[in-house]
């Protein structure tokens, strides 16, 4: 069993648990930083790289499901992968229904707990290539004249050159122009590509 790039955060406050966590999952190959209650874990200072979020239902300070809905209300998007002693049913639906990845109780088994880390992680790296790709097409999108936006907007409805022209009063030629330049600002190989990044950025018809 190897590890998988990022970080695993682990919140226990039982120090033999969290140790135990922690050498376990950094025998497999995981990097792991540890931490005694959720406010701890909400004031350290986190590296920008994929991670999870391994969490006790009962700590001293707030509830881990306390924590979880604060994360989700915050926008810290973090995967959880819920580790305790004190579960129940109406406890993991409430955790699953959030998000979380996983409720695992203790004693816990190794495999469904690197499983679940596993895919916490790559769900994280995922979503963090996700919206670095969104960044990256707003920043370009920026990059367009009003203008340009509008005739965008249409393109991606199917709308013909002479339609789009009809639609703007411009003449067929200058719609043209600015198709090639939104293609090029856009860095967009191809109509779909195009028709996938407005999708990705919410332009719509209404934008024109």
């Amino acid at each position: 069993m190897s590890g998988a790039d990022g970080m695993v955060f682990v919140v226990d406050d039982d120090p033999l648990v969290r140790d135990s966590v922690a050498d376990l999952l950094c025998s497999a190959g995981f990097t792991v930083r540890t931490f005694g209650s959720a406010t701890d874990f909400l004031e350290s200072k986190r590296p920008d790289v994929a991670a999870c979020l391994i969490l006790d239902v009962q700590l001293p300070d707030r509830s881990g499901l306390d924590l979880q809905a604060e994360l989700v209300k915050s926008g810290m998007e973090i995967p959880i992968v819920f580790l305790t002693g004190h579960g129940d049913i109406p406890m993991s639906v409430q955790a699953m229904k959030a998000g979380a990845v996983e409720f695992l109780t203790k004693p816990f088994r190794q495999q469904p707990l690197f499983d679940a880390v596993k895919e916490a992680l790559l769900r994280d790296g995922e979503a963090r290539r996700q919206r670095s790709e969104t960044a990256d097409l707003r920043k370009r999108l920026r990059t367009l004249t009003p203008r340009e936006r509008q005739v965008l907007a249409l393109v991606v409805t199917g709308l013909l050159n002479k339609q789009i022209a009809a639609e703007l009063d411009l003449s067929e030629m200058t719609v043209k122009v600015h198709r090639s330049q939104i293609t090029r600002k856009m860095q967009a190989k191809s109509l779909v590509a195009l028709v996938r990044m407005a999708d990705k950025l919410g332009v719509s018809a209404a934008d024109s």
